[in-house]
Parts: structure tokens; sequence; C-alpha cells
């Protein structure tokens, strides 16, 4: 499925949310807490333009549109945002990962929600299963296009 990145949505949910730079994963997590019918989302994103990269990320999705509230802070227009989930989890499933992760290792922050075992790093210090290889090499052969 195709998702497209709702601009003017991601900006008032930015608002409304009160958003920070470079905290994808708590932007996703105030958002969907704060938006009727969210699914958090986390995978990886490109950032297209002269400096293109992929990136860790954090958003929400409504239906076949994507919410970014860490979009604001990404200094690129809409079409220059590729999005691409590994992990699609409900606000109450969301809600028992971050519960689950701070009994389980009190000193680290929650987020991201690892994704299912067996482990392997993408990016820089994302974990995840199959799903975030298969996210990961989409984004890499979409930036690779680009």
């Amino acid at each position: 499925m195709t998702y497209s990145l709702d601009e003017t949505l991601s900006v008032e949910v930015a608002q409304q949310i009160k958003s920070k730079a470079k905290t994808p994963f708590e932007n996703a997590h105030r958002a969907a807490l704060a938006t009727d019918g969210a699914t958090y989302v986390q995978g990886f994103a490109i950032l297209a333009g002269k400096s293109a990269k992929i990136i860790e990320h954090g958003w929400i999705e409504v239906g076949d549109r994507v919410i970014d509230p860490t979009f604001p802070y990404l200094n690129k227009s809409a079409k220059d945002v590729h999005y691409f989930g590994a992990q699609r989890l409900s606000v109450k499933q969301l809600k028992a990962a971050i519960e689950e992760a701070q009994e389980d290792y009190p000193e680290d922050p929650p987020l991201p929600v690892y994704g299912s075992q067996p482990y392997e790093y993408y990016g820089d210090v994302m974990l995840g299963g199959k799903e975030y290889m298969e996210a990961y090499t989409l984004a890499q052969a979409t930036l690779k296009a680009l």
C-alpha cells in the first residue's frame, strides 16, 4: 500500500503536541495518543535532495495518510520525504510495549520499540527483524533510484 504525506495535518499535529526536532519516535508516540484512528509506525525515511540519506524515523498513519509530527523540522518539501514502514502498532500495542520496556529496562528510553527477534541492526542503531530488513532494503533501492 502506498502512503502519502499529509503536509498540512503533519504541521497541525506537530503544533498540537508541541513536537521537538530530532525526537521522531517520541513525537510519533504523542501524535498517536492525540489522533483518533492512528497507527504508530517505525521505519525509515529518505530525505531526498543534494545530500540524500536514509534516517531511522517514526510517524503515524491514519488510513492511507502519513502524518509526520517531525516533518516541520526536516526542512524538506513533502515530495522530498519518502517513508518505509517496518513496524506498525496500534495505540494499545504501543502503550503495552512502552510499559514493558520501562519495566524491563528502566534506565533506557522506551522508544523506539524493538521489532521482532532475531534482531539485526539497520541504519546506525535500529533493531528489528525481517520487516526492518525489507523496509531498509526498499529504502536503499529507492535512494539509489533517486
